[in-house]
């Protein structure tokens, strides 16, 4: 499977979208643009994370992060679960961590002429585009 297969094109948007969905999308992309939501988002790319860990890696206070979570499952773009006494969150699904994953690399290209997503892995596989 290459990189590129799970990326939908312009042509597979046929139609123009319902007001529903121009509405529902608009609310996706308003929760990605806060900068701790998203840095919250980028660390559940990587995988299930409690709240504990969420809050090292992002560097925000536990309430603020709570609250941020709060807003994102309420959006529909994670999820948790109980995990004893730890509530451990999760993204919904994989369009998601792609949405997520372009919106970074989008901005990696604003920033660099050489985005670390062009560079070749410690591995030796190579880079992908």
């Amino acid at each position: 499977m290459h990189a590129r297969d799970n990326v939908a094109t312009a042509g597979e948007l046929q139609q123009q979208p319902a007001d529903l969905v121009v509405e529902a999308a608009t609310t996706v992309l308003g929760m990605l643009a806060d900068s701790t939501r998203l840095r919250l988002m980028v660390e559940l790319v990587r995988g299930e994370r409690d709240v504990t860990a969420l809050t090292a890696a992002v560097g925000a206070a536990r309430p603020a992060v709570s609250q941020h979570l709060g807003k994102l499952r309420l959006a529909g773009l994670v999820r948790g679960r109980r995990d004893g006494r730890r509530q451990v969150y999760a993204l919904t699904d994989e369009h998601v961590a792609r949405l997520v994953t372009e919106a970074v690399r989008t901005a990696e290209h604003r920033v660099s002429d050489r985005p670390a997503h062009h560079l070749p892995p410690a591995d030796g596989t190579p880079a992908q585009r």
